[in-house]
């Protein structure tokens, strides 16, 4: 698509932000995503009239549907469906994490520390840790499948490949096992450190996306500053 043939991303309006407010709240709450029809119910607003926000959020990257458009799949750092990572708290809430990036955002959002369950893809152990705003990860590692400038060319496809490992070595026996790129391995830490940042504001109730200079700029003042880490312009 050249720049001449490039639709540009909706405007953020009000009617965005409420849109966007209920279904993050919803999955503050209860840990699914509601319905269009729930989101609907929410606004007082007709079924179509929601899906043509929800449709508006997914091109603007501030929620991901389904392919066939008709339903949430993933609002970042949250997802409707199990994709390897399981967080709870004390008193047994839980949410489905799309990634071990994703899950630390989870953290940062909810502002809370959580029990995070997965699984290392290098030894099929199975880890178990305890994260929050201050609780930093044990020394595990994560690994990044591909350069930021292609997260979102197929973004459930990159959230499923974002696991957390034992250490290093693993990640290598995992990667040479099933002939894929290595891609980027980083500290877990570091990736939670990040996510406090990135993920912290997902909640607020005047949250407003950010420019990609901004999340560029973030990424670097994070040390994320190679050209693996470089974000696309818009």
């Amino acid at each position: 698509m050249t720049g001449e043939d490039a639709v540009a991303p909706p405007a953020w309006t009000p009617d965005l932000a409420a849109a966007r407010r209920v279904v993050f709240q919803e999955l503050a709450v209860t840990g699914a995503v509601p319905s269009p029809r729930r989101v609907a119910q929410r606004l007082g607003i007709d079924d179509g009239a929601a899906l043509g926000r929800l449709r508006a959020l997914h091109d603007l990257h501030q929620l991901v549907l389904e392919p066939e458009g008709d339903a949430i799949r993933m609002a970042h750092p949250f997802s409707a469906a199990p994709m390897g990572f399981v967080l709870r708290a004390a008193d047994d809430r839980m949410w489905w994490g799309g990634c071990a990036w994703d899950s630390f955002g989870i953290v940062a959002a909810l502002g809370e520390d959580l029990e995070i369950t997965t699984r290392c893809p290098g030894c099929g152990v199975t880890l178990s840790l305890t994260s929050g705003p201050s609780v930093r990860p044990p020394e595990l590692v994560i690994r990044i499948p591909r350069p930021a400038a292609h997260w979102w060319d197929d973004v459930i496809a990159t959230c499923g490949d974002l696991r957390l490992y034992c250490n290093e070595e693993h990640v290598h026996d995992d990667v040479r096992r099933r002939d894929v790129p290595l891609g980027a391995v980083v500290e877990a830490w570091r990736m939670w450190r990040l996510a406090l940042t990135w993920y912290g504001d997902r909640l607020d109730p005047d949250y407003k996306p950010t420019g990609a200079a901004d999340r560029q700029r973030l990424l670097v003042e994070h040390g994320f500053d190679d050209p693996f880490w470089v974000l696309p312009r818009s």
